[in-house]
């Protein structure tokens, strides 16, 4: 008797101990969770996260807080396992956060390189509502190229067939967009003077080219600048931009509410579609956020995961959440998700 006993022990143990081993095994997946909120007109670290110089700046009584998604790379059965059962994580496989063949150290490169973009970007489409027109400069001319001769570097090219050059993507969509060998009327100013060149695109790399290279400028008297670590890529885009707004105007565009959201953003103001959705709504509610501004293309999966008593704005673009923001000040409401 006592024999079996001490074998039902050891098996037992045998048991727990096989479980331990299994549940500390690792697993080729990682955890998402929500990430830590930054409000864009507020501080970190004891500095703004958006510093204007040569310039006043208003404050606000309210908050327009970024959100992020908290990622844990190396995970073990037990944590995938709690994961699952999360309402507030999401267990993905390894692959989709980091790619084969690229480190982590890698990943987290590209994706603090990518929160750079972002911040560049928010300010272009922020300074541009304010009135800040972007001016693209040619600063080299290839001496073997179509333009040379004709446009000079410093010249500021406005338009292309009468169409209108507001960025330099736009300039390159003009140019592509018919076949190489066409002649564009190119507009342009030299020492403020307006004129006009025609210039014969030609194939190079395979694509229509005028030759010269551009440089994207955006003059304004002040500076402008982001302090903000541990946080990498491009989702913070829309909350930059509309930080930069409200530092930068009178008006408090928050209304002393608190805001949070997520969402690329491009030179023009078009907002884009992000990751971490779900996440980034738990993220927000725990920060105390009233409203959540979410890219249209999130709207469906944002219903999805909503979060208590906290409305979902549907915004594409700087001027729809500019629009969102006043018609939430005003007592309206916005077009939801």
């Amino acid at each position: 008797m006592r024999r079996r006993g001490m074998t039902v022990l050891l098996g037992a143990l045998l048991t727990a101990l096989l479980s331990i081993g299994v549940l500390g095994a690792p697993v080729p997946y990682v955890v998402l969770g929500p990430g830590p909120t930054v409000d864009t007109l507020g501080r970190e670290d004891g500095k703004e996260v958006i510093q204007v110089s040569g310039r006043e700046t208003s404050t606000s009584t309210g908050q327009l807080r970024l959100t992020t998604v908290g990622v844990q790379p190396g995970v073990k059965l037990r944590s995938a396992i709690q994961g699952w059962l999360s309402d507030e994580q999401a267990v993905v496989p390894r692959e989709l956060v980091y790619p084969p063949g690229e480190s982590q150290e890698q990943v987290e490169q590209r994706n603090a390189e990518d929160f750079q973009v972002s911040q560049t970007s928010a300010e272009t489409a922020a300074l541009r509502e304010l009135g800040y027109e972007v001016q693209i400069v040619v600063k080299t001319v290839a001496a073997d190229g179509p333009a040379a001769g004709l446009l000079r570097p410093g010249d500021v090219v406005t338009s292309v067939d009468g169409e209108p050059v507001p960025l330099a993507s736009r300039l390159t969509e003009l140019i592509r967009a018919k076949p190489a060998g066409t002649a564009l009327r190119i507009g342009y100013t030299r020492d403020g003077v307006a004129r006009t060149e025609t210039v014969t695109s030609s194939e190079q790399d395979s694509r229509p080219r005028i030759g010269v290279g551009i440089e994207q400028q955006q003059p304004h008297p002040f500076t402008l600048s982001f302090d903000l670590r541990d946080i990498g890529g491009p989702s913070a885009g829309l909350m930059f931009a509309l930080g930069i707004i409200d530092k930068l105007t009178p008006e408090d565009l928050t209304g002393g509410r608190v805001f949070a959201g997520t969402g690329t953003i491009d030179d023009s103001g078009e907002v884009g579609p992000i990751g971490g959705i779900p996440q980034k709504l738990v993220g927000a509610k725990r920060a105390g956020a009233t409203v959540f501004l979410v890219p249209a293309a999130n709207c469906a999966e944002a219903t999805r995961n909503r979060q208590p008593d906290l409305p979902l704005v549907r915004v594409g673009s700087l001027d729809e959440a500019l629009d969102a923001l006043e018609t939430l000040r005003t007592g309206g409401t916005p077009a939801l998700c």
